[in-house]
């Protein structure tokens, strides 16, 4: 991590992983490359869906590979580059038969190794196999809810699975919010964890360096009117008001409440719901 003598007051906080020690590259390839219109948090008619979203500088959409329907081609990493539109470090590959992709790599891989997605692939950091084939104890990533699904699971900045036990054609993995769920032992994960595992660590500074990112201020419910929200109203500095915690929709949230839906469809593939309240 970089830090910065104190300057000012921004400076004493602010902390920015030093790419230059990752990066080979800082030229994406324009054929896996194009504009995209990044999402606003307004839905066709502008009403806000998500809020604090909006600005951000402007980004070019990378087409990192998460389908991985080329196998048993061997592929070697050419690049290693930073994405905009993620935390983890993305390498431009070159497959055996010419073909050139982006993929999000591995912690461990370094330009000109070579990896590959097989069946019978060694279980080694880059690998791509499987999850009945991967050892129980295996930290893997880009990790498939459905076979041929696409990797959907564990793919930010250092992030990992980790594969808790095997039985009746099920795989159990262990998530990084500590919940362990049932996936088809058919489906395939890579192994190893996320690279650019620092991004954790990154401390912002300033209120500018959000904005350029496309992150708009959060106010508190409790300097809001009542039109606006629950906690609202009140004449000086006000709590709550009430005993559980909600959102501004009037939902539960925090303090270790459950939000889940009761009849949500894959709660049968739950083995043990996540930890959440205080930790």
């Amino acid at each position: 991590m970089k830090k910065y003598r104190p300057t000012t007051k921004t400076r004493r906080q602010t902390s920015h992983i030093e790419f230059r020690k990752f990066v080979t590259t800082a030229t994406p390839l324009k054929s896996l490359t194009k504009g995209f219109r990044r999402g606003d948090g307004h839905n066709n008619t502008g009403r806000i869906t998500t809020r604090h979203k909006g600005g951000g500088h402007k980004r070019r959409f990378r087409d990192v590979d998460f389908s991985f329907n080329k196998k048993n081609v061997p592929f070697t990493v050419k690049t290693v580059e930073y994405d905009p539109n993620r935390s983890g470090f993305i390498g431009l590959v070159a497959y055996k038969d010419g073909e050139r992709r982006y993929m999000l790599l591995s912690k461990s891989a370094r330009v000109g190794e070579t990896y590959i997605v097989s069946e019978t692939a060694p279980v080694t950091p880059g690998n791509r196999l499987p999850l009945k084939n991967i050892p129980v104890g295996t930290f893997v990533y880009n990790v498939e809810l459905k076979p041929n699904g696409g990797a959907k699971i564990a793919r930010s900045g250092g992030n990992y699975v980790e594969v808790a036990a095997k039985d009746a054609g099920y795989v159990d993995l262990k998530m990084p919010s500590s919940e362990v769920r049932k996936v088809q032992e058919t489906a395939w994960a890579t192994v190893g964890e996320v690279s650019n595992d620092e991004n954790r660590l990154i401390n912002l500074g300033k209120a500018g360096r959000s904005r350029w990112l496309g992150i708009r201020p959060t106010v508190r419910g409790t300097a809001m009117n009542p039109v606006d929200h629950p906690y609202g109203g009140g004449e000086g500095r006000q709590g709550r008001g009430r005993r559980r915690a909600i959102s501004v929709y009037g939902k539960p949230t925090g303090k270790g409440q459950k939000s889940r839906r009761a009849k949500k469809y894959s709660n049968k593939f739950i083995v043990r719901r996540r930890k959440v309240g205080k930790k």
